[in-house]
């Protein structure tokens, strides 16, 4: 019986050991940032919302002017065979983040190309995986998270349009310095230009009051995939939900608030610069109940894979 040792990477057109996988230091991704870029994640080792992963990134690809080597289908297809191998690799009960990112290509002129003038680029593509790490979630769900606005403001839609996903993300990192000079745990959560609530670095983020769920509308953040599983999730408990523009003033206010991300899916937001966010509960009842459905859909109880529960690799019995 062969043993799986290594994971694989898709990178230049074909799959190779990791530790075989390399790009060059000239690649515009290096050069310039010039990154798309997508996560998504496994429940029970299987893909999870793939379709609508692989339909983002390639609605970014097109946005960047930057066009995938393979098709979407062909993505999905290695995604699936990537995802088989190295679940295998990882072993029975590992959960697996799937990363794609695709940059122009190699800066002819930084490379010393004698052919950079006229020369067409080939696009770096790469798929690759690494186990989720649960562990560096687990404080969300038992203090629960601590958003603070620094003077860092969002990126206007008219310089870079939220939604797509990219790596350029110097004023993230920024952000966050500033964030943890207030709190070393806090998360940044950027202002628009005029005030508005955004989102953070990497997740949505919503607000619940009086029975209903509110977002910042989607003119200044990522469509994100987490974010429309609690929309369809809302739709099916009866739950309203809404968009429009929110203020700092909505989020302290609020009865609830969580953010909504691909890797541990919703998590609580107690306190917002440092005020506490409803009766501080770590996890209100509009929460809960979505993160239960979110549990009985996947068949994973989500909130005990995160806390490191010994059961958190198995099944739960779906609801019906």
């Amino acid at each position: 019986m062969n043993i799986v040792t290594e994971p694989l990477v898709y990178l230049r057109g074909g799959l190779m050991p990791a530790s075989q996988a390399n790009i060059s230091i000239y690649d515009f991704g290096i050069v310039l940032g010039a990154t798309v870029t997508d996560l998504l994640r496994t429940f029970n080792q299987h893909a999870f919302r793939l379709d609508d992963h692989v339909r983002r990134f390639y609605d970014s690809c097109k946005y960047a002017r930057i066009t995938p080597p393979i098709s979407a289908k062909e993505t999905a297809e290695i995604t699936r065979e990537i995802v088989r191998h190295n679940a295998e690799a990882a072993g029975h009960n590992a959960e697996l983040a799937v990363v794609y990112f695709i940059t122009p290509g190699e800066n002819f002129v930084y490379a010393g190309s004698a052919a950079a003038s006229g020369t067409k680029l080939t696009p770096t593509f790469c798929i690759h995986t690494f186990p989720m790490p649960f562990h560096l979630f687990r404080r969300f769900f038992e203090t629960g998270l601590h958003l603070v606005t620094p003077s860092t403001r969002h990126i206007p839609p008219e310089c870079i349009d939220p939604k797509i996903k990219n790596r350029s993300r110097l004023h993230w990192w920024l952000a966050e310095q500033e964030a943890h000079l207030v709190d070393e745990g806090a998360m940044p959560l950027l202002l628009d230009l005029q005030g508005n609530l955004t989102e953070t670095s990497g997740s949505n983020l919503l607000l619940v009051r009086d029975g209903a769920v509110y977002s910042p509308t989607s003119r200044n953040i990522l469509m994100g995939i987490s974010r429309k599983v609690v929309i369809e999730l809302c739709s099916k408990l009866g739950i309203p939900f809404f968009e429009r523009d929110l203020q700092v003033h909505d989020a302290i206010t609020a009865d609830e608030a969580f953010v909504t991300t691909t890797p541990y899916c919703m998590a609580p937001v107690t306190r917002f610069n440092g005020v506490t966010v409803g009766d501080g509960a770590i996890g209100g009842p509009i929460y809960n109940r979505l993160l239960q459905a979110w549990s009985d859909e996947v068949g994973v109880d989500i909130r005990a894979q995160v806390s490191g529960n010994e059961t958190s690799g198995k099944r739960i019995t779906r609801k019906t």
